[in-house]
């Protein structure tokens, strides 16, 4: 058996695509087992989302915010403020944020809860996340 070794390199291996597509359809179909064993459940509708943020406090190291359950955001995010609004739309948090002067725009988000955590993921689900606790 010949075992090869790659320079680390983008495309410096000369491993066929008939081997590549396989080792990465094999790692990146894993990745949901991942996403569903962190114990997070998807917040589906807007009534469930205003029951968990209700007389709340959304908190990060640095982070305070209020969403208010008429569409309106407030706080403070590393000693700037933040204010926006907000509102339900096709199962998803969709928000638009000014953080002291810098315009964060629109963004849809899909919301997550584990305990008293709630988990916005941007871009309807498929960006970044941010984990912000209820209190």
């Amino acid at each position: 058996m010949l075992i090869q070794f790659c320079p680390l390199e983008v495309n410096a291996c000369p491993m066929s695509k008939a081997l590549k597509m396989p080792l990465f359809a094999t790692v990146f179909a894993l990745f949901p087992l991942a996403t569903l064993a962190d114990g997070f459940v998807p917040v589906k509708d807007r009534g469930t989302f205003l029951s968990l943020i209700k007389d709340r406090d959304l908190t990060r190291l640095g982070i305070t915010l209020q969403v208010s359950q008429d569409g309106q955001i407030t706080g403070k995010a590393l000693g700037q403020s933040v204010r926006g609004a907000w509102r339900w739309s096709n199962g998803f948090f969709c928000r638009d944020l000014v953080w002291g002067r810098r315009d964060l725009g629109p963004n849809c988000q899909m919301v997550k809860v584990n305990g008293k955590t709630l988990r916005f993921i941007s871009d309807q689900g498929k960006g970044m996340h941010a984990d912000l606790s209820l209190d």
